[in-house]
């Protein structure tokens, strides 16, 4: 059973603006299912197959030739060679949506396709499945905490219990694991980390230790949530902090994690400079960090990270699937500890927004909102608290009380 995606307006979008549409994304997150759908009378090819992968290494200059577009290659990133290629296509044939491209790689990490394909290619990042796309809700605007955004929202949202929200944070949000309830949580996701590991991370860099890196990735999902600190994942890994750091720009090239920026202007120096860490799928983070159940994930002590982090990946989705590439998501707290856990830059307003796990939020909850009317250059629009309240309701002026379902 195909599932409709939100992002699919984009990609159609970008195959009438381009000659070249790159969808990238974690594996199995449905990015070949999704472009399959989409390009129905184009020919597929998949560089999993070891032939073709051969042929566009060893043969590119003919392989378009044995290949013709319009054309889908899958898996990319195993044949950078190809790019070069399709530059000369493009340029001489000047066609839009001539070859569609998708792989488990970030672009701007693949060897070869800036220097390519800068200016020729439309792209796209594709996470796992919303809960909108759960819940089959074809509204798909970019959250936003506007009195415009909540009342189209309204007319677009279901209901959703606590329980139903936990079981969707720990169940994660790939594709097979929703359209097949009875797929075991645990096999699925232990043959998800094999697979990546022995397939991207091998692909990306000599990890001569896959054991350690399977620990610093369960090191990285323990620490959700919270500032990065290199220093100590090396430390407790027992590699040292350059190899660390090698490590997280794989998970982060791979869409595995997302480091959210903190806020800085020139009026912030009193702010901290480290990124908060974050992984886009809540049930791979569950699965590495053993919390194996629902009701063990929402009584326990990371359940609060887990909150958070669901919730932020999330916002993600809604702007990823419109095509928006760079996130304008940060995260504020000063040298008083002062903290707002996200921030949304929107044509130069910043909107302010907690994220609580609980179902009674109280003032004392955006407090800190007040430091951004503090800096004389920030224009501050409305925020709230995400939680798991059942109604949309006025907190404190402008700012709101946000049920999940309005995600």
């Amino acid at each position: 059973m195909y599932i409709k995606r939100h992002a699919e307006k984009a990609v159609r979008q970008l195959s009438q603006m381009f000659a070249t549409v790159l969808v990238t994304g974690p594996r199995q997150v449905g990015k070949t299912t999704m472009l399959k759908n989409l390009t129905k009378d184009v020919a597929y090819i998949t560089l999993d197959d070891p032939l073709l992968l051969v042929a566009a290494r060893e043969q590119s200059g003919t392989f378009f030739k044995d290949n013709p577009p319009p054309v889908f290659i899958d898996e990319i990133q195993y044949a950078p060679q190809l790019f070069p290629q399709i530059k000369i296509i493009t340029d001489r044939e000047k066609k839009k949506g001539q070859f569609y491209l998708s792989g488990s790689q970030q672009f701007h990490m693949m060897k070869n396709v800036g220097e390519s394909l800068a200016g020729r290619v439309g792209l796209l990042t594709l996470l796992g499945l919303s809960l909108r796309e759960k819940q089959g809700i074809e509204f798909s605007e970019a959250f936003l905490p506007t009195e415009a955004y909540f009342t189209a929202r309204k007319q677009n949202s279901k209901e959703l219990s606590y329980d139903e929200v936990w079981y969707n944070i720990h169940r994660g949000s790939m594709p097979e694991l929703s359209a097949n309830e009875d797929f075991d949580w645990q096999m699925y996701y232990g043959a998800y980390v094999k697979t990546y590991i022995e397939r991207d991370v091998r692909q990306l860099t000599q990890v001569g230790d896959e054991v350690k890196f399977l620990h610093f990735m369960t090191v990285a999902a323990a620490s959700i949530g919270q500032l990065l600190n290199l220093a100590s994942l090396a430390r407790e890994v027992g590699i040292s902090q350059p190899t660390a750091e090698r490590w997280l720009s794989i998970l982060v090239t791979s869409n595995i994690v997302y480091l959210l920026q903190p806020y800085a202007n020139n009026l912030t120096k009193r702010t901290v400079k480290t990124p908060k860490l974050y992984f886009l799928d809540t049930g791979l983070a569950a699965y590495l960090t053993k919390w194996n159940t629902p009701d063990v994930l929402k009584n326990g002590a990371m359940a609060g990270a887990f909150f958070e982090t669901f919730v932020i990946s999330e916002i993600c989705k809604s702007y990823l699937n419109k095509g928006i590439l760079e996130l304008p998501f940060y995260f504020y707290r000063d040298k008083n500890m002062n903290e707002i856990d996200l921030l949304i830059e929107d044509n130069g307003i910043l909107y302010p927004l907690e994220m609580k796990k609980h179902a009674d939020p109280q003032k004392r909850d955006i407090a800190a909102f007040k430091q951004l009317d503090k800096l004389p250059s920030v224009k501050r629009g409305p925020g709230g608290v995400i939680c798991l309240y059942d109604n949309l309701v006025t907190l404190q002026d402008n700012d709101r009380v946000i049920p999940v379902k309005y995600l």
